[in-house]
Order: structure tokens, then C-alpha cells, then sequence
């Protein structure tokens, strides 16, 4: 069932994080549908109400120009009839103007993102206000975003420019956006950190208290969130990759975070290794091979696995019922 993002984090909101994962193809999309009911194996499995939860799916600009953006529109209608349990939103992440509207207009998102955040604040808040209109005009929630994380995301190159909690209260109370994404520490790609850097709760706090004076409860947005797992790096470099010095936000700092508002977790990068190592792996270890099917039916027990394991941080593991019931009130 496709619901917004506004209806999840109203459940979530200062109790767990939602994961908000980026797909691009069907075997992400079958094991991230597994994973989030809790299954493994097949599609006919029993779902584990345990592990089991709400998140939502994110469709890039990358990935809706990677083919035809209609093919990964009609996999996730076809992946809600195959697991009808399933709770979901569908978002546009990262979204220019121009690709908000089209979204918008699709009739498909639920959820779009603005990222207007590399403009100057009073033309950031213009562009948002003139999305937030048209998208609520048809039942669409938005998320805008301030401040600046370093990394590259798509076409973006970012350089880390931490969000101001004043200037976050503000800009909520003039956009009317839904929910806002934060720089309080976090980069995109697989090379976030060095040595002990981490999320920086204290700018996190500030704006939570900022936000909460003009809107109670607004939820925040952590980008950038890959834990990036040594194990998976190392995997990678074991079967002939090349990433040095790779690292990303430790998994046990997203609960302490949802826990200050933070309600939207994305996680990207960490689907692209889990699906690098496994290929790497079966083609090293059978160079003869030329299926691609095989790897395929490895990775989407791995990756619903490693969502499961993601959910359990995120502290959404175990909810997904909870949410039903909450919404057929």
C-alpha cells in the first residue's frame, strides 16, 4: 500500500527512523520488498511481524533517466501486487524543480524532494514555497532541504555548510514544506568520514528545539546515511575492487538521532556495495559464467537480509503492523 511520508512519520516521529531507500533495478526492488516484511528466501514466505516495517522507496533523477522512468514506476506497482502487505511511499529524491513538477503531475509519487539547498536562502525558500503549492494541491507532501553536505549527489557537488537552527524554523514557517532534510555532519558517496568524525548532536538538538517552537513535532531528514560497512568494502576489495579508505555514519548513532526527530533516514550507497561485492564475488569465483540471473538470485536474499538488518537500527524493525492499524483509524 502506497501512503506519504507525512502519514509514516506521524507513527515514527521521536520513536524510530523510516529507511528511505534509493533502487534502481528489480532485483533491489524485490529484495528491499522481502527485506521490509521481514522474508528472505521467496516471495511465498511467511513475513516475520519482528522485523517487519514501513519505509519508503526512492527513486532518483539518476534512475528515472537510467532507462525509462516508467519501468521502475511499473515494477513498484507490480512489487505492491506481489507483496500486499507491504506499506510504503513512494519519493523523488533530489528533485530539480522541473522533475518536481513532473512527478507531481505523474500521478504516481506520494512524496517529492526539492533540493534547492546549493541556492541562497531567500531563493531556496521561493523555489520550495512554489513546489510545496503545487504538490499540495494534489494531496503530495514535500521535503526541501538546508545547509549543505559535502559528496557528490547526482549532478551536485556539495561542499559541508552545517544547517542553522534559527534559520531552520524559518524556513519551515515560510515554505510550509512537510519535512526537511538537515546537514549536521553527514556526506553522500562511500567516503563520509575520517577517523572519529561523526553526527553532531548538538547542532542536531538546536534545530529540533528551533523547529518544534513554530511546528511540534516536524520531522527531520538525515541524507547521507550510509553506514558503509567494512565488511562489504573489504569484500569488494577481495574480489578486485579498489576502495581505499572508504567509510560512512555509524548505525548505532540513527537511533539516537530519531530519537531527537529525525524521522527519514536515506541510505543509498550501502545497497550498491552489498550488490558490488556479489557480483564481484560470483564472477570471480566462476569466470566461466555469463548469467546474470545467478548473481542476481544471491543478491536479493543478501540485500532483504542487510534491509532487515538496516530496519533494526533504524529502530523501525517490528512496526509495521502498528502503522496498519494506525491507519485504518
Amino acid at each position: 500500500m502506497i501512503v506519504t511520508t507525512k502519514e509514516l512519520f506521524q507513527q515514527a516521529y521521536g520513536k524510530y527512523a523510516i529507511g528511505a531507500y534509493n533502487i534502481n533495478n528489480l532485483e533491489q526492488i524485490v529484495g528491499l520488498f522481502r527485506g521490509n516484511l521481514g522474508k528472505t528466501a521467496s516471495n511465498e514466505e511467511a513475513s516475520d511481524a519482528a522485523t517487519s516495517a514501513p519505509f519508503i522507496i526512492q527513486i532518483s533523477r539518476g534512475a528515472r533517466t537510467y532507462t525509462d522512468k516508467a519501468f521502475l514506476e511499473g515494477m513498484i506497482r507490480t512489487a505492491e501486487q506481489v507483496f500486499p502487505d507491504s506499506i510504503f511511499a513512494v519519493h523523488l529524491d533530489h528533485g530539480t524543480e522541473e522533475v518536481c513538477y513532473d512527478c507531481i503531475d505523474s500521478g504516481f509519487y506520494s512524496s517529492v524532494m526539492i533540493d534547492a539547498s546549493h541556492e541562497p536562502f531567500d531563493k531556496n525558500v521561493e523555489i520550495v514555497k512554489k513546489v510545496v503549492d503545487r504538490a499540495h494541491a494534489k494531496g503530495i507532501v514535500v521535503e526541501a532541504e538546508l545547509g549543505q553536505l559535502g559528496g557528490v549527489e547526482e549532478d551536485v557537488v556539495g561542499s559541508v555548510k552545517l544547517t542553522d537552527p534559527a534559520q531552520a524554523a524559518e524556513f519551515i514557517e515560510r515554505t510550509g514544506c512537510d519535512s526537511l532534510a538537515v546537514a549536521i555532519g553527514t556526506s553522500h558517496g562511500a567516503f563520509k568520514f575520517s577517523g572519529t568524525q561523526g553526527l553532531h548532536f548538538d547542532v542536531l538538538e538546536k534545530i529540533q528545539a528551533a523547529v518544534n517552537a513554530v511546528k511540534p513535532n516536524f520531522p527531520l531528514v538525515m541524507h547521507g546515511s550510509s553506514s558503509v560497512p567494512k565488511e562489504w568494502v573489504e569484500r569488494i576489495n577481495n574480489a578486485g575492487g579498489a576502495l581505499k579508505n572508504a567509510s560512512g555514519v555509524d548505525e548505532n548513532q540513527y537511533f539516537p538521532a530519531a530519537k531527537l526527530g529525525v524521522t527519514k533516514i536515506n541510505i543509498d550507497t550501502d545497497g550498491r556495495l552489498v550488490w558490488c561485492a556479489i557480483h564481484r564475488e560470483f564472477f570471480r569465483d566462476k569466470p566461466a559464467e555469463f548469467d546474470l540471473r545467478a548473481p542476481g538470485k544471491i543478491f536479493m536474499p543478501a540485500y532483504a537480509e542487510y534491509i532487515i538488518h538496516k530496519n533494526q537500527k533504524l529502530g523501525s524493525a517490528g512496526h509495521l503492523e502498528e502503522v496498519r492499524k494506525a491507519l485504518k483509524k
